[in-house]
């Protein structure tokens, strides 16, 4: 769970929301420290493989209309591919550590 300004916000949702999009192979949501905010909630993306790449913003209007503002990402980073351990498991605490 990130708590974002007091807020809580959960990965899966989020995640959820932007696997909806055709541009969207995979994406992992982590909280980054934040001054204001406690954590900002960012997202991870591993663009799909002949789908014209979407951009940041695009990416967090998709959001707009599927989860509550407060939820959606601050930021998004676009990855080839995401960390996984050796069962196939999303390293998160890996991609905090890459983005923070």
């Amino acid at each position: 769970m990130i708590v974002s300004g007091g807020e809580n916000v959960y990965p899966a949702e989020v995640e959820s929301a932007l696997a909806e999009h055709p541009a969207v192979s995979e994406v992992a949501v982590v909280g980054i420290p934040h001054e204001k905010w406690g954590e900002a909630v960012t997202a991870v993306v591993v663009p799909r493989r002949g789908a014209d790449a979407p951009g940041e913003r695009e990416l967090i209007d998709f959001t707009r209309e599927r989860i509550a503002s407060y939820k959606k990402p601050h930021r998004v980073h676009f990855v080839d591919a995401l960390p996984r351990n050796p069962n196939g498991k999303v390293l998160k605490r890996e991609l905090r550590a890459d983005f923070t």
